[in-house]
């Protein structure tokens, strides 16, 4: 995935933002959301991993393979020399993967190609990540695309991965239906929240996606009691595909997955965040 042209948010800008995450439930959050990938991969036969998805032209086959890269990145990265320290945060990543989205995505197809057995690359790449999260603690550094940033923070990262591509997943084979971990939606859908609020920074505008976030952003009078002017109210999935341009903001609000009120509400401008 890569940021929209129109994303701005700097390191600095999202640091002040930073919420912090449970450890423990991000570490069992990212295991279990690619285990329930694992295990749906396991059922498609060879025409269902040769169909379309929404990305474009990539085939059922190179969205697992991406998957697969997604998290064995953790792996590549240990494997790299340590960074002295940590120097961004989850929030940046959002923002910084826009000038890796054309490799990501030629290495996806090559793995695609070198593991024709999926389910066993997907396993092989659960098998080491269960590793990596016992040996590693949540300090340690690690170099990736966005800069160094600590083990944590890039858990929290693959949330977003897992979750919006298990999205993909079930788009493109009808009835699939991959299960989404409580905790992987939540940490999900709080980051891209508070992209949002990093990309339009403001107090006039109130976005809720009950029950995990709810955000302050764009620029205007600034509400300080009751209900503010300017609502957005939508679910954490319909806000994940708009966040991500799986979904424009006027199919959503046609197809009232959306509530919005207020001048302000219209975020046609801002959104995606990712695409």
């Amino acid at each position: 995935m890569n940021p929209s042209p129109t994303g701005g948010g700097t390191g600095a800008s999202a640091k002040k933002r930073t919420r912090s995450y449970a450890s423990a439930k991000i570490r069992t959050a990212v295991l279990t959301q690619f285990g329930n990938v694992r295990k749906a991969a396991e059922t498609l036969t060879p025409e269902h991993l040769a169909g379309p998805t929404r990305l474009g032209d990539w085939t059922v086959r190179e969205l697992l393979a991406h998957l697969s890269m997604a998290l064995g990145a953790v792996d590549r990265s240990l494997a790299l020399p340590e960074p002295s320290k940590a120097e961004v945060a989850a929030l940046d990543w959002p923002f910084a993967t826009a000038v890796n989205a054309e490799g990501i995505a030629d290495r996806s197809r090559s793995l695609a190609l070198d593991h024709p057995d999926l389910p066993a690359l997907l396993a092989r790449t659960e098998e080491r990540f269960v590793a990596n999260l016992e040996a590693t603690a949540d300090a340690r550094p690690l170099p990736v695309g966005a800069g160094a940033m600590s083990f944590a923070d890039y858990l929290v990262t693959r949330t977003v991965e897992l979750v919006v591509h298990t999205d993909d997943l079930n788009d493109a084979v009808p009835g699939l239906d991959v299960p989404f971990d409580r905790q992987a939606l939540a940490a999900c859908t709080r980051l891209l929240a508070d992209a949002l609020a990093v990309k339009a920074p403001g107090a006039s505008t109130e976005v809720r996606i009950p029950p995990f976030a709810v955000v302050q952003c764009v620029e205007g009078p600034r509400h300080t009691r009751g209900t503010p002017p300017n609502v957005v109210e939508t679910d954490p999935l319909t806000w994940i595909r708009l966040a991500t341009g799986r979904t424009r903001w006027s199919v959503a609000i046609d197809d009232a997955l959306v509530r919005a009120s207020g001048e302000r509400a219209d975020l046609t401008a801002i959104l995606p965040i990712m695409a």
